[in-house]
């Protein structure tokens, strides 16, 4: 299962088209919806939120409620589109629209100008914007459809907002019914106050704040994914999605970087036999993955996510126009996005998991995996 999106910030609309996806998966679209929906929540969103109402429309791949078997193509609307016609018009002329020359430090604007040749950094922007993650939740919530019925949930939460940290939390210490009650998707009520706290001296400054949130999936057999070749190890895998999401600048899995300064003998995690006789690990340190494949306990990815570059405080830039120096541009923007963003890395995650699953159980069809993973499930007595 892979996809790719279309679309502008400011365009018509915004597309998803997922290719390989198996036939006869159940799709409920209050589900794609409420993924939507929970993309846009969160303390510290800008006014853009406040304008657009995310619903996905499906143009092709499923049909009364299941997955065909061909491409799923998803639609979302831009809203906001209308106010900018004149700007965004694939046939107009230009003439009269204000360019935009004075890029943001941090954000695409000025190597993509370098990269393209253009002189009007709105060619860039209306891409690289965060906007376009809409569709990647859409695509994800199809993703989610197929491992619920693989017996595998994904889910998120935040740990740090600016200065204000919960500490690396267990998935099984956190609630995701609080999680999702919290407008910064933080479980602990007192953390979640300072977050909130932070964002409002954040906002009044004129600045931006980014964070670190957590991303879990929980019912992997172990197996998924691979060791004897780059390109089928999981981890790499899902770091490389979860780093392809606007302003995410590292991704750890399990303890990551902690593990860099301690002893072998307080990283690696005991093999065990359970209760029922089943080969398990003593601890999670690993977060779920070994060797470029899932060693059967819950998957535990970080992320941490650098402040938007769009400051209501500009920082110095170069005007390409004039070669003076200038104020950054200011687009209509967040303070803080980690809430949103942490949703949107889940979408990139049952991506990445969907398929790996695929290439383990099959491709055909759903009823065929699961006689597949009923098989295979026997065969390590998992």
């Amino acid at each position: 299962m892979r996809y790719t999106t279309a679309g502008e910030s400011h365009g018509r609309a915004l597309v998803a088209v997922l290719t390989d996806v198996p036939a006869g998966v159940p799709v409920d679209r209050v589900a794609i919806d409420d993924d939507l929906a929970r993309r846009q929540r969160g303390y510290g969103r800008g006014g853009r939120m406040a304008i657009e109402h995310d619903s996905a429309t499906v143009l092709s791949g499923i049909r009364f409620g299941r997955t065909l078997g061909s491409p799923v193509a998803l639609l979302i609307e831009n809203r906001d589109a209308p106010n900018w016609h004149e700007a965004m018009d694939p046939w107009g002329t230009g003439e009269g629209v204000e360019r935009v020359t004075a890029p943001r430090p941090g954000h695409a604007d000025l190597p993509g100008c370098q990269r393209t040749g253009s002189a009007d950094a709105r060619d860039i922007l209306e891409r690289a914007s965060a906007r376009e993650t809409a569709a990647r939740v859409a695509a994800g919530a199809v993703a989610k459809a197929l491992l619920a019925e693989l017996g595998v949930t994904v889910r998120s939460w935040v740990e740090r907002i600016g200065p204000s940290t919960t500490g690396p939390l267990a998935p099984e210490a956190v609630d995701g019914a609080v999680v999702e009650e919290s407008d910064v998707r933080c479980p602990d009520p007192q953390v979640a106050d300072a977050m909130r706290a932070a964002i409002d001296a954040a906002r009044s400054d004129g600045e931006s704040l980014g964070g670190v949130f957590a991303v879990t999936a929980d019912g992997l057999v172990p197996g998924i994914g691979g060791y004897a070749e780059a390109t089928a190890r999981l981890d790499a895998r899902l770091a490389a999605a979860v780093m392809s999401v606007p302003a995410i600048k590292g991704v750890e899995i399990g303890d990551g970087f902690a593990c860099a300064c301690r002893p072998g003998s307080a990283v690696h995690d005991e093999i065990v036999l359970d209760a029922r006789g089943v080969l398990r690990r003593s601890t999670n340190r690993a977060g779920g993955i070994e060797g470029g494949m899932t060693n059967g306990e819950p998957l535990v990815l970080r992320a941490a996510m650098k402040p938007i570059p769009t400051l209501m405080r500009p920082l110095a830039t170069v005007d390409l126009a004039t070669g003076e120096v200038a104020d950054a541009a200011r687009e209509r923007s967040d303070v803080c996005a980690v809430p949103a963003a942490a949703v949107v890395a889940e979408a990139e995650v049952a991506l990445v998991l969907a398929d790996a699953y695929q290439d383990l159980l099959g491709r055909g069809c759903l009823a065929d995996m699961q006689r597949a993973l009923d098989a295979y499930r026997a065969r390590i007595a998992w």
